[in-house]
């Protein structure tokens, strides 16, 4: 939530530390004296630190100091990156070409900077063989040693074996 800055009548103190369009400190004066200076420029007062005694103000351009950081925040914005998270989905019995192009898969995920999640999914009774789980996703981790890093190592959810990768 971003707070309103208050800007020249909305200010409430007396008394305002002011700083200069220089940067300078022009020291501690009445409201009404710092309103005529920024009058006389043909800027703005802007309440700056209003938690500080007296209130620091400073001489500016409204309309530009908010365009400003408008920008700031499109530009921190633009320069995050949102690492997603891939899901592929094997079963034990999963044929060998099959398995190579879940392998492609996960190889184009970890190239796009995401990571990629394996989920073994057991029916019925082939949650008897559990092993053969473990011993899919090792191979993956064995095909996948170059390229990616184990975050989160092989474990149960329910039904279900889930490892998860990350790009190197």
């Amino acid at each position: 939530m971003e707070r309103e800055v208050r800007v020249n009548h909305e200010i409430k103190a007396r008394e305002v530390r002011l700083i200069g369009t220089d940067g300078k400190q022009l020291g501690i004066v009445p409201l009404s004296q710092a309103l005529q200076i920024a009058e006389e420029e043909g800027l703005d007062l802007v309440e700056v630190a209003p938690q500080a005694d007296p209130p620091v103000c400073k001489i500016m351009d409204y309309g530009k100091y908010k365009y400003q950081l408008s920008k700031k925040s499109q530009e921190a914005r633009k320069k995050q990156t949102v690492i997603q998270v891939k899901e592929v989905k094997i079963r034990p019995k999963t044929d060998e070409h099959d398995f190579q192009t879940k392998l492609r898969h996960i190889r184009r995920f970890l190239s796009q900077r995401n990571k990629a999640k394996i989920t073994v999914l057991f029916r019925g009774r082939e949650i008897v063989y559990k092993d053969q789980g473990y011993q899919i996703l090792e191979r993956i981790r064995q095909e996948l040693e170059g390229e990616a890093v184990v975050e989160q190592m092989p474990r149960e959810e329910g039904r279900n074996l889930v490892m998860v990768l990350a790009p190197k």
